[in-house]
């Protein structure tokens, strides 16, 4: 089996290092615009070779671990690219705007929009790791959409990675995104920010801060070009849901001014309700 990757940070070389544990037969090839990862993901042995992204006739598969803004210019002239056997398979964060952009192609069939529901706070060539897709979920938008011989190829390749799958609607998929990932990533910037604006007089809220604030800003150590790009792609989405977390952060902020704690308990012990949403959750 032959696998192009191209961007080789933390989800694309944790794709290669995978498929190289559980595959003897394969070789990978990466490409990144940055030649340290190149560099690196050859020299630690995480992709085989590197590649030409204007030569992809010979692919079986082939990845695209880049932002989505780049993965949407990119899309059309890759498939233009390609051979008939080769399923493009994009690994980002949104999804309607990317299906949406080649929906017209003549190899439309020969492109997957999957998300992977995977990730740390790292980015980069160093955050690789191979185990970071066990026992998660890759949902897959517009199957429909996918030619079914290469789909249920690439199926099984998510499987082989320990991942369960799940399909849906594109729209609905950026919708649902926006609120359960994208929020919660503009809600550790902002944390963030907010303590850093009190960082010059203030050095005793870093001397004070315990495991609570550091779970909370953990997304703040993400890559900024990646998420500007999620931010903007899915705009309508986050907005929406920005609006009603300002909302509930404004009607909570009442609670405290008024001092009601009998509210305050009240819709604390309603959110508390949660733990039984994510109970299973890693």
């Amino acid at each position: 089996m032959k696998v192009g990757i191209v961007g080789l940070g933390l989800i694309g070389g944790s794709v290669a290092l995978k498929l190289k544990e559980v595959n003897n037969n394969i070789t990978i090839y990466g490409f990144d615009q940055n030649n340290r990862s190149l560099d690196f993901s050859l020299k630690n042995e995480i992709i085989d070779k590197k590649f030409d992204p204007d030569s992809l006739l010979d692919f079986d598969y082939l990845f695209l671990a880049i932002p989505v803004e780049s993965i949407k210019k990119q899309l059309k002239s890759i498939l233009d690219k390609i051979s008939e056997k080769t399923l493009v398979i994009d690994l980002g964060s949104t999804k309607y705007e990317i299906c949406n952009s080649i929906k017209n192609h003549n190899k439309r069939e020969n492109f997957l929009a999957a998300h992977p529901i995977a990730g740390t706070e790292f980015s980069g060539h160093v955050a690789a790791k191979k185990d970071l897709f066990d026992n998660k979920v890759m949902i897959l938008c517009e199957t429909e959409n996918t030619n079914s011989i290469l789909l249920s190829g690439a199926i099984k390749i998510f499987k082989t990675l320990g991942m369960s799958i799940k399909t849906m609607d594109s729209i609905d998929h950026d919708k649902h995104i926006a609120y359960v990932s994208h929020l919660s990533h503009i809600s550790s910037f902002m944390l963030g920010k907010t303590v850093m604006d009190k960082e010059d007089n203030e050095q005793t809220i870093y001397d004070m801060a315990g495991s609570g604030f550091e779970s909370t800003v953990r997304l703040a150590k993400s890559s900024p070009e990646m998420w500007s790009s999620i931010f903007i792609e899915n705009k309508k989405n986050i907005i929406e849901s920005l609006e009603e977390y300002i909302l509930n952060i404004n009607n909570f902020k009442k609670l405290i001014e008024s001092s009601d704690q009998e509210n305050l308990n009240a819709e604390m012990k309603k959110i508390n309700g949660i733990k039984g949403i994510l109970k299973g959750i890693n």
